[in-house]
């Protein structure tokens, strides 16, 4: 038995932060209800690289985050479609939904009207700002939440910033702050039997995230350093070139960085007093990276990472992602699954990474076709084949 096997969620949720909370419950084995507008969709269906797969309303950026999901469309613009939603949330668990704050309430469907019907539903609520304060109606998309919650002002360098990540990061720790606050609110119900509202704002959840950098600034009153690829906790700690491309090395400790010396052929560095002491060589990282890196492109990337790895200084090599996703470990941790698309075929996407040794999560099913499974849903909670077909044809589902 899975750990939520039993819970029915309903997914309002759209492109990437909810469509990644509801993911993570369908590892987990909870039956997770795509409810989806007729003529669509999920944003994400037409999203991809792949015209094809978009044209089939299967692109790539929906096919990552919907594998062991349903699809269901209802039309919530008509009343009888919000009468079958309601029917829906009585026999549900959750409902997550990531529109702007007041849309659900306009659609008669809000948390306040669904917890009259059941009053056990916890009801997850993702946007970029949260449902108050005084940017709460402001549009949000993730490159939006980097910029105004301080990440993109400290990546890169004093030549390359402000600079985004190259994923969507905020929408992404979003998500899995909506599935970590679910899963508490379901403990909650099964000690009280109470529902909630959830309230989970992209930008509240980027800010942990920065961690020590913004503890410095809010107790240390230190501002952030551009430093690139470099680690300002310590020194020798970021990329360094080699004789055929870069390596990470974190040499974070004092014996650490006696080992780079000692391993690289310049002891000679042990005694400068511009790097004898920890935090000497944080001030002086510019000068110290240039003679570590005339030893270091004497040899290949893989050789020096044996050798430090070795004698215990943590090292790696730059993949490129097509590597990284091919690696061995990756593949030992089985991160990816592969699964039939209908319509396209075998394709790899994410299994659940945390590996649970007696409730394990896993990808049992692809990714569904839009509305492959309104049949199925409508009529296990009562709703005949007739009524189906009527409702299809007066565009309700």
């Amino acid at each position: 038995m899975k750990v939520l096997e039993g819970i029915r969620v309903l997914d309002m949720t759209n492109v990437l932060s909810g469509p990644f909370a509801t993911l993570n419950l369908a590892f987990l084995g909870a039956e997770v209800i795509k409810i989806e507008n007729p003529k669509g969709g999920d944003l994400a269906r037409a999203l991809g690289c792949v015209p094809e797969y978009n044209k089939k309303l299967m692109g790539t950026s929906f096919l990552a985050q919907n594998s062991n999901k349903k699809s269901v469309t209802l039309n919530l613009k008509e009343p009888k479609a919000v009468e079958i939603f309601k029917k829906l949330a009585e026999t549900a668990d959750i409902v997550v939904e990531n529109f702007r704050p007041g849309v659900m309430d306009k659609l008669g469907i809000g948390y306040e009207e669904l917890k009259k019907i059941n009053n056990k539903i916890i009801f997850c609520a993702i946007s970029g700002f949260g449902s108050t304060g005084p940017d709460a109606k402001k549009p949000a998309y993730d490159q939006i939440i980097q910029g105004l919650s301080g990440v993109m002002s400290i990546n890169g360098d004093k030549t390359l910033n402000p600079l985004r990540t190259g994923f969507p990061l905020c929408d992404t720790v979003g998500g899995l702050n909506a599935s970590n606050a679910i899963m508490a609110a379901l403990f909650h119900r099964e000690r009280t039997g109470e529902g909630q509202f959830i309230d989970v704002a992209l930008l509240d959840s980027i800010m942990p995230a920065l961690g020590w950098v913004a503890a410095n600034l809010m107790i240390g009153n230190q501002q952030p350093q551009l430093l690139g690829n470099d680690n300002f906790t310590a020194a020798p700690s970021g990329t360094f070139r080699t004789k055929d491309g870069f390596i990470n090395i974190a040499a974070n400790k004092q014996e650490q960085w006696q080992s780079v010396c000692n391993l690289l052929g310049c002891q000679e560095l042990l005694e400068d007093p511009r790097f004898k002491e920890r935090e000497n060589r944080k001030k002086n990282r510019f000068e110290l990276t240039p003679l570590l890196e005339e030893k270091l492109m004497t040899k290949d990337t893989s050789l020096w990472v044996e050798i430090l790895n070795k004698e215990g200084v943590p090292s790696g090599e730059i993949l490129s992602l097509e590597d990284a996703l091919n690696a061995p470990q990756i593949k030992h941790r089985n991160t990816f699954a592969t699964v039939n698309a209908e319509g396209i075929g075998e394709i790899k996407v994410f299994n659940m990474t945390a590996k649970l040794s007696k409730t394990p999560g896993e990808v049992d099913a692809p990714p569904p076709t839009l509305s492959q499974n309104t049949e199925e849903i409508l009529t296990k909670i009562g709703y005949s084949l007739e009524d189906i077909k009527q409702y299809k044809e007066n565009g309700i589902i």
